[in-house]
């Protein structure tokens, strides 16, 4: 049969298929996230008080409400900093475990890794008790659990993949910031905070460093709250954050665990379930192994830790970026600070117990 006239013209020219969606340009988001990264390490050489993870955080705040700035962050440079914020985590978290060794863990004996356990514990299980009690999600008051009893943001970006919502969820994503935001604000409290009760409540130095070691959240603000006291106090804070750090691995893993006994909540975006410990976790673990080895050079080790700052950096950024303050302080403001305020005390009250019974 011959078309004529319009029905030809119509057979003729077909509509074009819809063209296939295209991903969005991730540079823009990570050349915003460099550009932060430089400034926070502008922040910490003028100031060594604040960690560079600290102020990387707070910028990331601060751009996301600039006026001229702030809808960059919205719109163009979201995806970029949304994968800063995932799988640059995720590598940073892998090179930190090349700052401890099962010597370092062996060394400190028995006492203290079971100190360590048992405030990482209390602190883990007593901030969800307390977030639910007060009406916030189950999912946010795990976040904030995870962040205050194993080492702030960098845990809060491993278990946050644990929880299957990480896909393209606006509203779980601004939960992880939330969560972010609070962990460092704490975190960044105790530098000025903690140093002032160290005569008060009788610690010398080495009671002090394992103090803080076990109750300051992120490994940086570790480090310039105990040099506080000396290089004593400075030794025994990081050794023991670092104990800290090594727990991740279980908890990531007994977070995946109990995701999967519970049938409603898929852990994965997709509904799969992941291997309990996920594969940067696994990473994480390697590197401690490959550390313990002692193939590794300090000026490897030295490039490795820098890389590592760099890459979490970035990733704190990314996350502080999507916090917004006007919808953070609608959305449960004064329950989330009733939280921060409490697993802050729940967390140095057991850290400080712990360290009366082992020192």
């Amino acid at each position: 049969m011959v078309l004529s006239g319009p029905e030809r013209r119509t057979s003729v020219h077909r509509a074009p298929p819809p063209a296939a969606p295209h991903e969005e340009s991730v540079v823009p988001g990570l050349a915003l996230a460099a550009i932060g990264v430089a400034a926070a390490f502008g922040v910490h050489a003028l100031v060594p008080a604040v960690p560079v993870l600290t102020a990387a955080v707070v910028l990331g705040v601060v751009v996301a409400h600039l006026p001229g700035v702030a809808p960059l962050v919205r719109g163009a440079a979201r995806p970029g900093l949304s994968m800063a914020g995932k799988r640059l985590m995720r590598l940073g978290i892998v090179l930190l475990g090349l700052r401890l060794s099962l010597g370092d863990v062996a060394g400190l004996g028995w006492q203290t890794l079971v100190m360590v356990v048992g405030v990482v514990l209390v602190t883990f299980f007593g901030t969800q008790w307390l977030g639910r009690r007060i009406g916030l999600s189950d999912s946010l008051s795990l976040l904030v659990a995870t962040g205050y009893s194993i080492c702030g943001a960098s845990a809060i970006g491993a278990v946050s993949g644990m929880l299957g919502k990480d896909r393209g969820d606006k509203r779980y994503e601004a939960e992880v910031a939330s969560s972010v935001a609070l962990v460092t604000l704490c975190g960044t409290l105790a530098i000025a905070v903690l140093p002032l009760l160290k005569t008060p409540l009788g610690l010398d130095a080495t009671e002090f460093g394992r103090w803080v070691g076990a109750g300051v959240h992120d490994v940086g603000q570790v480090v310039a709250t105990a040099q506080t006291a000396g290089p004593q106090a400075l030794t025994e804070g990081v050794l023991v954050k670092l104990i800290r750090v090594a727990m991740l691995a279980p908890l990531v893993a007994g977070v995946a665990l109990s995701r999967r006994k519970n049938a409603g909540h898929p852990v994965d975006g997709d509904g799969r379930r992941p291997a309990l410990l996920p594969l940067f976790v696994v990473g994480f673990l390697a590197m401690v192994v490959l550390r313990s080895t002692g193939l590794l050079g300090s000026g490897v080790l030295d490039a490795a830790d820098t890389v590592q700052e760099l890459l979490l950096a970035a990733a704190l950024l990314g996350l502080g970026s999507a916090v917004h303050l006007p919808t953070l302080a609608r959305s449960g403001g004064p329950r989330m600070a009733l939280l921060g305020l409490g697993s802050w005390l729940v967390v140095a009250a057991a850290a400080y117990a712990g360290v009366m019974l082992t020192t």
